[in-house]
């Protein structure tokens, strides 16, 4: 089982999904929304009877605070262990969305910490690393993670055992599917749009935008 969570962005400027999955002993969560949006992620987690101690793991495809603003919370309250790419962790140690990243311009980050609100209670150490090639199996999650650079250096893509492919914010599906706009390296992307090309996935759940079949994207309707 699927569920998707659509949290609003801050000051109503789109949404970011939220990915809960069902496993034989709990809940894994991909991504977590920001904090804007705490109450409602925790409404959504309890409705799917997602409670404190059954969440075994919360797997940030990358660093951007919509997407890990919620993760030291849930941690604490749910349990569960936090898995995210090292080459990203620079943003929440320093709580800068433009650490290590050359794809955002420096004249916005005055104004990052007005949109993104992202504490230092939200700060955290994450307790597992993903790289390419990691098995997720050890974790209680049949799934394998693929390093997928260009949105953000350690953005990371999960393709589960069953052909489910969570993709982070390298595509965005809203009346079609593209290449996100917001970019740290074109080329790097490109690449790892090729990459999840080759991948044996069914469907495709990105960060923002409705998951769509995987036949779409790799026959090039976008």
């Amino acid at each position: 089982m699927v569920a998707r969570i659509s949290l609003f962005l801050p000051f109503y400027l789109g949404h970011v999904n939220c990915y809960l999955i069902k496993t034989a002993d709990g809940f894994v969560l991909i991504d977590t929304g920001g904090t804007n949006q705490r109450q409602k992620l925790l409404r959504q987690l309890a409705s799917c009877q997602c409670s404190p101690g059954k969440l075994r793991l919360i797997i940030l495809t990358h660093g951007d605070f919509d997407h890990s603003g919620n993760a030291a919370y849930l941690r604490e309250h749910f349990g569960g262990r936090i898995a995210m790419s090292p080459l990203d962790q620079g943003m929440i140690e320093h709580r800068d969305l433009t650490y290590n990243r050359k794809g955002t311009p420096h004249f916005a980050k005055p104004f990052l910490p007005w949109i993104y609100v992202f504490g230092k209670t939200d700060q955290f150490i994450p307790d597992l690393f993903l790289y390419d090639g990691t098995d997720l199996t050890s974790e209680g999650f049949s799934a394998t993670v693929y390093s997928i650079p260009g949105h953000t250096k350690g953005s990371v893509a999960v393709l589960t055992i069953g052909g489910d492919l969570f993709c982070g914010d390298l595509l965005v599906c809203r009346n079609r599917v593209v290449m996100n706009t917001l970019l740290d390296d074109r080329e790097d992307a490109t690449a790892s749009i090729r990459k999840l090309m080759n991948l044996p996935a069914h469907m495709v759940y990105p960060g923002h935008g409705k998951p769509f079949p995987m036949d779409v994207f790799t026959k090039g309707r976008f």
